[in-house]
């Protein structure tokens, strides 16, 4: 019996994908496109692609008798960011200007965004990332315009080079000697960690795992984020959202407002604000926990502990994200005044 094919509707009526020289959009790199990128909700776009937390620390920021086009924080590392802007072709020009803005300001991470990417340089910045530590990163970004039909244009961060995360902790294990089995098994366990929250898509982007006892991820807004940690001493595995200084005094209090309708939604109870004074040191920082038993060194139990984690930080993401972005932070007058 031959089959018949049967027209299928809904793949005829797709629209087209089109895309669009950037500068249809901004015509001048400077006057337009690095204003529009040093927008709060522009900054944070890209951040979330890198898996950094941005926030503006100037534009056109002075570096001797230059100036860089965006200087950025990346607020849950505490790193400086430099990011140069070219609405062309890769040039030796601007690889220059952004290996010097990097060095002057103290960079620990460096952003690249063009038009295009040439081998060369992609394969420049790929090299960096393989012969650098792991505290210096180098990031290669396309910006892109594309439309759906007749749709307004959206613009696009294609990450076409990145840092290596096997790599980055090799050369790491390299300058610190002989890495402890807990260190290596704390970055092994984060990155299957990492792996599982990309196939979840718990969140679009995520940060190189290191070496280390915690790994963070963005929550959306600058001066948020979540903290996976892992305590060997006292076996015990924690999530939780961290709110950064002066933001945290007004955020934290709307939020736990809210606590029992974030607790039913999220089918679990946290602990608000444990040991306040004591977290990192800082009395404007708070932080909302969940933790559980568990031994890091039992791999058998690693699939239990990995449904766990990735369970709870997608319960937080759907029930803290919204809540957070709608947070109104703008301070008040008398708060204007004390300052």
């Amino acid at each position: 019996m031959s089959s018949v094919k049967v027209k299928d509707d809904k793949a005829a009526s797709l629209e087209q994908l089109s895309s669009f020289d950037p500068r249809t959009v901004w015509p001048s790199e400077s006057n337009d496109f690095t204003p529009w990128l040093a927008e709060e909700k522009n900054l944070e776009l890209l951040g979330i692609e890198l898996g950094l937390d941005l926030e503006l620390v100037g534009r056109e920021y002075p570096v001797g008798p230059y100036w860089a086009d965006v200087l950025a924080k990346d607020t849950v590392n505490d790193r400086n960011v430099v990011i140069e802007n070219q609405l062309e072709k890769t040039d030796h020009d601007h690889l220059g200007k952004a290996m010097t803005y990097g060095a002057i300001l103290g960079a620990s991470v460096v952003v690249w965004i063009a038009k295009e990417f040439t081998d060369e340089h992609r394969k420049t910045l790929d090299w960096l990332n393989d012969h650098t530590d792991e505290d210096l990163d180098f990031f290669g970004v396309v910006i892109e315009i594309w439309r759906i039909g007749e749709s307004p244009p959206a613009p696009r961060f294609n990450i076409v080079s990145r840092p290596s995360a096997m790599l980055k902790q090799a050369r790491g294990s390299v300058s610190e000697g002989v890495v402890s089995d807990t260190k290596q098994l704390q970055l092994e366990f984060w990155l299957v960690l990492r792996d599982q929250l990309k196939a979840a898509n718990v969140v679009s982007s995520l940060q190189t795992p290191r070496l280390q006892n915690w790994y963070n991820i963005v929550l959306g807004r600058s001066g948020f984020h979540v903290q996976a940690s892992l305590n060997t001493i006292t076996n015990r595995f924690a999530v939780r959202i961290y709110l950064k200084h002066k933001v945290a005094e007004a955020a934290f209090s709307k939020l736990e407002l809210q606590k029992d309708a974030i607790h039913e939604e999220m089918g679990m109870e946290l602990d608000w604000n444990p040991r306040p004074e004591k977290f990192d040191g800082r009395p404007y920082d708070k932080t909302i926990l969940i933790d559980r038993s568990a031994i890091l060194a039992k791999r058998d139990e690693w699939p239990e502990y990995l449904d766990w984690m990735v369970n709870t930080i997608a319960a937080i993401q759907k029930a803290f994200r919204p809540r957070v972005k709608a947070i109104d932070l703008t301070p008040s007058r008398a708060e204007e005044a004390e300052d």
